[in-house]
């Protein structure tokens, strides 16, 4: 029987019309807007000013803390100007805009595609690297990694668990990396196995994708530390918590981290953005984002340089289709709808969905049935409609010992929920509140 999480959870439509799409390149855009915040934490200082000239791979704002990472420049040009563009978020954020002249990188990075293994290396360079690479995680959430693989003290890891399980509908990006840069990630396993001191390495993936676990399994053999499983097809496998128990029957109790458990999860897109920190000394200034739709006529995955503007990715993937309704960035379940088709690409972004207007729009909304899918399908065991009904009438109080603030924001709810209730945001609505009133507690 195939592991996974024994509570709650859905199964969409997985739609992965661009699997088996092998990563492609696209002519690099006239200008870039590359965000200075591209992570959870504060956001990185710009170092560099209007007109100074850069290169691809140059740190172009540095980090303002802890919590918080290195951006670089994914081009060479001149730089116009520093200023506020919209962003997937919604808001105006402050960019870097460069005018892009030519291709030039730094002398420092290893631009062969000649596999690199040099597992020699101290736990602190290996930090350092990542540190200077600025390196977050890829899975979405986008948290600066040296932090996640900064052990507290009094606590210890056991499993390092690679996320490879790419659940959300549409998403393609993680598993054609797999495919054709599978050596290349188990190095980066190994480098983040060292730092964490972690005794195995356990790498989940969805049993959807036979071909990366084939792959993965025969050159994991090589490592004797290292085990590839194959998972039932059932979203939100990836998430974290969801992911520790598949593979390991352990439960991260309520307000905690899978450290609490002995775990460290890291994205695959992250282990391979390691590999290249390290054994490449590249920075993040590039990642693969598939671009996909029932009415996209060539599905794409693309590696594409941070700060490109969406519609160059739409573009190559065959246009806008004449009934779009909405485009997403990231897949359907979590992604979030964009203002306009020109919002930059940036670390966190794993695609560009294009729905059709009969698929973006919100579904007719009734009054609450109590029919309790919401609560048969939540992976946390929360009970959905009555923390929505809390956070209407602002009972923050009863929302925190209810543990609004374990929800995943996975949407089960929303999508199971017959009656159209918009579960899911008043959920994020009550969660922010609460966090501001918790954060105000505390200063």
């Amino acid at each position: 029987m195939l592991k996974t999480f024994p509570l709650g959870g859905v199964h969409p439509k997985e739609n992965k019309f661009s699997a088996g799409k092998k990563i492609e390149n696209i002519d690099l855009p006239k200008i870039v807007n590359i965000p200075i915040s591209q992570h959870i934490g504060s956001p990185a200082q710009a170092i560099v000013a209007k007109g100074d000239s850069v290169k691809v791979g140059q740190l172009i704002a540095k980090s303002t803390g802890f919590v918080s990472a290195n951006i670089h420049s994914s081009v060479s040009g001149k730089v116009l100007k520093i200023d506020k563009v919209l962003d997937l978020s919604g808001y105006k954020q402050t960019c870097i805009i460069i005018e892009v002249e030519n291709d030039e990188w730094i002398e420092s990075i290893d631009r062969t595609k000649d596999l690199v293994n040099n597992l020699d290396i101290s736990i602190e360079d290996i930090k350092n690297k990542i540190i200077e690479n600025g390196i977050v995680g890829l899975g979405g959430a986008t948290f600066p990694t040296h932090v996640k693989l900064s052990i507290p003290p009094g606590k210890s890891c056991k499993h390092l668990i690679i996320n490879a399980v790419e659940c959300e509908p549409y998403l393609t990006s993680d598993h054609q990396l797999i495919l054709e840069k599978a050596d290349e990630i188990l190095v980066g396993c190994k480098l983040i196995q060292k730092v964490v001191g972690a005794e195995n390495v356990l790498i989940g993936i969805e049993n959807n994708k036979p071909d990366a676990i084939k792959l993965l399994s025969e050159k994991a053999k090589n490592y004797s530390d290292i085990e590839v499983h194959a998972l039932k097809v059932m979203y939100p496998q990836g998430g974290e918590k969801q992911l520790i128990k598949a593979l390991i029957k352990r439960e991260v109790p309520s307000g905690g981290l899978p450290i609490d458990v002995g775990c460290v999860v890291q994205n695959v897109g992250t282990a391979f953005a390691i590999y290249e920190a390290v054994q490449k000394n590249k920075p993040l200034i590039e990642r693969v984002v598939t671009v996909t739709g029932i009415s996209v006529s060539n599905p794409k995955n693309i590696l594409t340089r941070i700060g490109t503007p969406s519609d160059m990715l739409i573009a190559a993937a065959g246009g806008l289709p004449e009934n779009t309704g909405k485009i997403v960035s990231g897949g359907p379940m979590m992604g979030k709808a964009l203002a306009n088709d020109s919002v930059p690409i940036t670390k966190g972004s794993s695609g560009i969905l294009i729905l059709p207007e009969e698929k973006s729009s919100r579904p007719e909304h009734f009054n609450c049935i109590r029919c309790g899918r919401c609560i048969t399908v939540c992976p946390m065991g929360l009970e959905p409609y009555l923390l929505k009904n809390m956070a209407v009438v602002s009972m923050f109080e009863d929302l925190q010992k209810e543990k609004i603030l374990d929800c995943i924001e996975c949407g089960s709810c929303a999508y199971t929920c017959p009656a159209g209730e918009p579960l899911l945001d008043y959920i994020r609505l009550g969660k922010a509140n609460l966090n501001k009133i918790l954060r105000a507690k505390k200063s």
